[in-house]
């Protein structure tokens, strides 16, 4: 089994900053891929940021120049650094990862549960 667990979620202003962490855990031979989607009520999953296990990180128009992805290969976990957030970054945030469980013949996706962040003063 292949578990993605993320923390970091909560209540900021519009202005703060957070920062979300999620770690990947199981028989997983390979990550492709690792990244953020989130989900507003009454909206459809977006895609946040996605970072390849090269470094080459992608961004949504909307988080270019507030958010940050990085990701620590060796433990197989993946973070957002969250600025200047603003109400309309409120949403459910899911972990996401495009990985190879070990003796596989090929690559899934994978979702955590979701962190709740709430902008709001």
């Amino acid at each position: 089994q292949v578990r993605l667990v993320e923390s970091g979620g909560g209540l900021v202003q519009p202005g703060g900053s957070l920062r979300l962490s999620c770690a990947a855990s199981g028989i997983i031979d390979n990550i492709n891929t690792m990244g953020w989607y989130r989900q507003a009520p009454g909206k459809e999953r977006e895609l946040v940021a996605t970072i390849s296990r090269g470094g080459i990180a992608n961004y949504a128009d909307s988080v270019t120049g507030r958010f940050t992805i990085s990701g620590d290969n060796a433990n197989n976990m993946v973070y957002l650094s969250m600025n200047t957030l603003k109400p309309e970054d409120t949403a459910i945030y899911y972990c996401y990862a495009y990985l190879r469980r070990t003796y596989a013949s090929r690559y899934d996706n994978y979702w955590g549960q979701g962190t709740q962040v709430t902008v709001s003063s």
